[in-house]
């Protein structure tokens, strides 16, 4: 299986981006799928995951979340649309695969993006 994190760049605060995640070989293996991002000298921190099969996210979906995973079955794809977004979000994002909704374990990691917000 392999994981192809796109979308990064540079942007303005306030503004937003979309991140894609593309699957490559053996997805019919994968349950679930995240987004984690690391800022630096911070640790790698969980953002949302999403059950392929049934669409379920974790966390539950809110209005006033400012990221929100979502997913293309067909085209084996899943995105992160990031509105709003911070200075303190800049950091290099990285989808990943696993068996649980959780993402507490994780079977594959894509190379991140680097997302950088400016003030």
């Amino acid at each position: 299986v392999q994981l192809q994190a796109s979308g990064g760049g540079l942007v303005q605060a306030g503004g937003s981006l979309r991140l894609s995640c593309a699957v490559s070989g053996g997805t019919l293996s994968i349950s679930n799928m995240g987004w984690f991002r690391q800022a630096p000298g911070k640790e790698r921190e969980f953002l949302a995951s999403m059950r392929l099969g049934t669409g379920r996210t974790y966390p539950p979906a809110s209005v006033e979340a400012r990221f929100i995973i979502s997913g293309d079955k067909a085209k084996n794809t899943v995105y992160l649309q990031m509105n709003n977004l911070k200075p303190e979000d800049t950091a290099v994002y990285y989808c990943a695969s696993g068996p649980n909704l959780s993402m507490v374990r994780v079977t594959s990691w894509g190379k991140g993006t680097l997302v950088t917000v400016s003030s």
